[in-house]
């Protein structure tokens, strides 16, 4: 399938990430009349303003997570579901925390219907994370944040993996990959990427 060869052709390696991005179909986490370009490697509107992610940003993402089946994820940003989902192909369990509710019951329905049952679906402001069911092994942020949130730092569980989008919203941010080892953080930068911004709280209206 040219989806995957794009993949493999910019480097994204790792079997268990391409068999999750082979198993989930995109086409039913995208509006209906992008149904069309659901494959493009590219970046769709959603919802209340928001995106899902190019195809090769969410298998990138992943693939830095250095994810294991025995592990249980926070991701921050549900958006449409389709991260999630592609994450619960590979791990034990998915706690993933959405500030639109809208969004969050959208994908909870979608979710569940498709057969993703190791997903939890949380509305919450993404800034606090999920401390009433941390430690995680792993996190994910699919929204900017302008600095490391420290409450998700203190999610992570010893020698945990944090993968977010770091820099101003609305200008350049570089993704960078965290590593949590007794307390202390290393930190590395990876790639040039541009995400909506990661705001605090909940939202009221939707």
């Amino acid at each position: 399938m040219e989806f995957l060869l794009t993949l493999r052709r910019r480097g994204i390696m790792d079997a268990a990430v391409l068999r999750a991005m082979d198993e989930v179909p995109r086409e039913y986490f995208v509006p209906t009349e992008q149904v069309g370009a659901a494959y493009a490697d590219q970046a769709l509107p959603i919802a209340c303003g928001q995106t899902i992610s190019q195809p090769y940003v969410v298998a990138y993402m992943t693939e830095r997570l250095d994810l294991g089946p025995k592990h249980r994820i926070l991701e921050i940003g549900t958006g449409s579901g389709y991260q999630a989902a592609i994450l619960s192909r590979i791990v034990r369990e998915v706690v993933t925390v959405e500030r639109y509710r809208t969004l969050a019951e959208a994908a909870r329905v979608r979710l569940q219907t498709l057969g993703f049952d190791n997903v939890q679906v949380v509305v919450g402001d993404g800034l606090k994370g999920a401390p009433d069911l941390a430690p995680f092994d792993r996190i994910m942020v699919t929204a900017a944040a302008e600095h490391i949130p420290q409450a998700l730092v203190n999610q992570l569980a010893n020698h945990g993996v944090m993968v977010l989008p770091l820099g101003p919203h609305g200008g350049a941010q570089t993704l960078v990959k965290l590593t949590k080892t007794d307390g202390e953080i290393s930190q590395e930068e990876l790639i040039g990427v541009r995400f909506v911004p990661l705001l605090a709280g909940t939202a009221r209206e939707l």
